[in-house]
């Protein structure tokens, strides 16, 4: 297989993952190229992502490195099949990468856990708010980047009406809920537009009321993105400069702590659902 001019976030993933399988076990790469069939070279490109790598060389390389874990095995080896080209790639070269990367991250996650608290999450944005979010960024936007990123957020809702559909927890702080980005009117129908989506079978809203208090995080939006096994769990963060994954031991233990915690604080899904109609009658 030929070497990548370019990777996603996926395909680094997977190359981080081998090698945290390899050096764990204490194994040279050396001894991997062997047993792979291929020169030494190879073996970093492969951890790197820039080279693409069989699904039977991943069990080969995972088995060989005294992976006990099958479900994080057989996950690994997923993440090496052959995938359709996504929708998202039709976008590449006109909106940064890291925007890519979220939709590739969304469309192979099987549960998203998400908190924010200043606006709504973007899987449940109406058009209207967002194009408001995307008017008042720094450097001012030109219209067509607007409208390309309108665009990608619209298609990348579309995970949510899929057969099966992944499962989505949003926690949407009170401040969210009442801030009135575009204006009274786009803020109803946006509130409008979550009730309805928290109709689906797939999708928990809770709504985190200013009173319940202090929680950790600072008011961080976060995006915790569950995988075939947890070892493959993702954390995104938004930042001025573009979106952040983490994926350390440590950091997923401490988003997901993040996420229980304000997830207590909130009202239960019936009670949230009232409390986001009373805001927006109120409106």
């Amino acid at each position: 297989m030929a070497q990548r001019t370019w990777t996603t976030e996926r395909q680094r993933r997977l190359g981080a993952e081998l090698r945290k399988v390899r050096t764990a076990a204490g194994v040279s790469p050396e001894h991997i190229a062997g047993l792979l069939g291929v020169d030494r070279g190879k073996i970093s490109n492969f951890e790197s992502g820039l080279r693409p790598i069989s699904p039977e060389r991943v069990r080969t390389w995972v088995c060989n490195c005294d992976c006990s874990d099958d479900r994080y095995a057989n996950a690994l080896v997923d993440m090496a099949r052959p995938q359709a080209r996504g929708w998202w790639e039709k976008y590449r070269g006109r909106l940064p990468a890291g925007l890519l990367d979220i939709a590739e991250l969304e469309a192979n996650s099987v549960r998203m856990r998400v908190s924010q608290s200043v606006h709504i999450p973007g899987l449940l944005q109406t058009r209207d708010h967002a194009r408001s979010l995307f008017e008042v960024v720094l450097p001012r936007l030109p219209s067509q980047d607007t409208e390309l990123r309108m665009a990608l957020r619209m298609e990348r809702q579309r995970i949510l009406m899929t057969d099966p559909a992944p499962e989505l927890v949003a926690i949407i702080h009170e401040a969210a809920l009442r801030m009135r980005f575009g204006g009274r009117k786009v803020a109803r129908a946006q509130l409008e537009h979550v009730l309805s989506m928290a109709e689906r079978p797939n999708i928990t809203v809770l709504a985190l009321p200013v009173e319940a208090g202090a929680f950790p995080g600072a008011g961080q939006a976060i995006f915790y993105a569950e995988a075939g096994a947890p070892q493959l769990d993702t954390v995104q963060l938004d930042s001025s400069h573009g979106p952040e994954f983490l994926h350390g031991a440590a950091q997923l233990a401490k988003y997901r702590a993040h996420l229980d915690w304000m997830e207590k604080l909130s009202l239960n899904p019936r009670d949230s659902r009232d409390f986001i109609r009373d805001i927006a009658h109120r409106l």
